[in-house]
């Protein structure tokens, strides 16, 4: 038993909000849209802006398996779809040739229907795509295929008939259809610009930075026990981080780790020592730690102290 689809964009942002995740309303419009027409959802942004996190939240929202597929380079059929099963295979056949095959009447026929059975069901090793396509308790399931930008560029062809038909074609056993389609989301960290084909069958949105405001909710909602005057430092702070030319800037998965540190440290307000010893839990890059050790860390605290005055 699975809950019901959201009825209307206020409602999809409103069951996000309950779970925690604070949706802009284009993005809540996306997901509505992704939900109701049955299209996969292709989210693109930088590291640390809520992409994987939403396919959670749906999942938990849905009341539905989360099955996920990480991206990496060199992954392929094998490894997303499915395998066989080959060490099983050879077993099968040894312990067929010792019984059964040994004392057939017709041993080429034997070995034939053999080889037949070899590429039964049982023998297939199901990996994720083929989990969200042909699911164990027939429920559809929310995929998630992550960082597909990590991936090599043959493997989106792979994706086509997955993301178009929701199925998959093996050619010993035929095509595998889904029941009921699975709720798709892809992501990407745009290392590397994903193909036209793929983005054309799927609804797309663009995840930026939060803007003040609706960061200083994220963290309301993600520690109720936070301070608000510290939460507006924090904030303003990663805000201002944000507007320098850093290797990597901080996303808001940084955002509300560094505000769990800093209750950890037991800090009611930021200073300059605390804000230089904790940047490793925002940056990780060197270069950016030692840029603003040396020449930001007062500017920032100072416009820390301005969010606290407005």
């Amino acid at each position: 038993m699975t809950f019901p689809l959201p009825d209307s964009i206020d409602d999809t942002q409103a069951r996000l909000l309950a779970l925690d995740y604070v949706a802009e309303r284009s993005l809540a419009t996306v997901a509505f849209l992704a939900l109701t027409l049955q299209r996969p959802l292709f989210l693109e942004g930088e590291p640390g802006t809520g992409k994987t996190e939403i396919a959670k939240t749906l999942a938990t929202m849905l009341d539905r398996p989360l099955v996920r597929l990480q991206c990496h380079e060199g992954l392929d059929l094998a490894g997303a779809a499915y395998e066989w099963n080959v060490p099983r295979q050879l077993l099968e056949i040894r312990l067929a040739e010792a019984t059964h095959a040994a004392h057939a009447a017709d041993p080429r026929a034997a070995r034939d229907a053999l080889a037949a059975e070899l590429y039964a069901p049982r023998f297939l090793i199901r990996r994720a795509l083929l989990q969200a396509v042909q699911p164990d308790d027939g429920i559809a399931p929310v995929l998630l295929i992550d960082e597909l930008d990590r991936a090599d560029e043959p493997f989106e062809a792979f994706l086509l008939e997955v993301l178009a038909e929701f199925q998959i074609t093996i050619p010993e056993l035929g095509t595998v259809k889904a029941a009921e389609p699975p709720v798709v989301v892809l992501t990407s960290n745009r290392t590397r610009e994903v193909h036209d084909a793929l983005k054309r069958r799927c609804l797309y949105h663009w995840v930026g930075f939060p803007d003040a405001e609706r960061e200083r909710l994220i963290l309301q909602r993600r520690l109720p026990g936070l301070p608000i005057a510290l939460s507006r430092q924090v904030v303003a702070i990663v805000q201002g981080l944000r507007r320098l030319d850093l290797a990597k800037l901080p996303g808001v998965a940084e955002t509300i780790e560094w505000a769990r540190a800093l209750v950890a440290l037991d800090t009611v307000a930021l200073d300059a020592d605390t804000l230089g010893q904790t940047l490793g839990v925002l940056l990780k890059h060197q270069d950016d730690i030692a840029r603003v050790q040396a020449g930001e860390v007062t500017r920032l605290l100072a416009e820390a102290q301005q969010a606290l005055a407005a």
